[in-house]
């Protein structure tokens, strides 16, 4: 639990302006309608808040998982240990997740208005429910990240321990991770526009719906592969630079806790 929430805080506050420059890419009024680099750490404290809680929940629900289906299983099969593993990590830890990104998001793309604001306005028009708008759509972009981020990253690391012969550091695994996370980000782009878009829709326009299939087919008619794919450059120098500080203060933490 220490180890995830140390990691989390680390990344989601220094690589902050990042994941707000991404948003503004994939916000549906542009970049600079959204605030431009104007107000880059608008909608901090929604994540300075969530940010503990998320990441340990979901390291948390990952060891556990990981640990319990290790037991009998052989070694072919631990890559498909770790997918599981991960993915319900991030099922659970979107429930704390998903309320913290709506209000980010929001404030990001409005940086005039305060984080309290945002959160009572969607308290409002929209109730609790307001908050999980997009839960399916983050669920659906994180699972098939964790499958190819975790995988990745275990298999990178067990490379490396059998090549130099002995268990990888704490800024190897950081190495490993910041390749998993980079390579990951890039392919489920897509997932995280429409992510964005549901998050960021008006309360009864189609998007808001939550309708993934949906916002990914209007993205495309709209603004086609382009649209697709943007804040792509952001979002995969954010998860690089997060999976090797995420990942590398993980196991370090671990490492001193343990």
């Amino acid at each position: 639990l220490k180890a995830g929430g140390v990691a989390g805080v680390c990344v989601d506050l220094i690589l902050f302006p990042l994941d707000t420059v991404k948003t503004r890419l994939q916000s549906p009024q542009g970049f600079r309608k959204a605030g431009g680099f104007r107000g880059i750490y608008a909608g901090v404290p929604s994540t300075a808040i969530g940010s503990f809680p998320n990441a340990a929940a979901f390291f948390i629900t990952y060891e556990n998982v990981k640990s319990m289906l290790h037991h009998g299983s052989t070694s072919y099969l631990t890559p498909a240990t770790h997918m599981v593993a991960a993915s319900l990590g991030e099922v659970v830890a979107c429930l704390i997740r998903v309320p913290s990104e709506v209000v980010k998001q929001r404030a990001q793309v409005s940086p005039s208005s305060s984080t309290i604001q945002i959160l009572s306005h969607t308290l409002y028009h929209e109730g609790i429910q307001g908050l999980y708008r997009g839960y399916k759509s983050t669920v659906l972009r994180e699972i098939p990240f964790s499958l190819v981020q975790f995988p990745l990253w275990e298999s990178l690391k067990d490379l490396w321990s059998w090549k130099q012969g002995h268990v990888v550091d704490s800024w190897q695994s950081a190495v490993c991770g910041a390749f998993a996370g980079g390579f990951a980000a890039a392919v489920t782009t897509p997932l995280d526009v429409a992510k964005t878009r549901i998050m960021l829709a008006k309360a009864g326009s189609s998007n808001a719906s939550g309708n993934v299939l949906a916002a990914l087919g209007g993205i495309w008619r709209t603004q086609g592969l382009s649209g697709l794919f943007a804040g792509v450059v952001p979002r995969m120098a954010a998860i690089s630079l997060g999976g090797f500080i995420f990942l590398g203060t993980y196991e370090k933490t671990r490492q001193l806790l343990l």
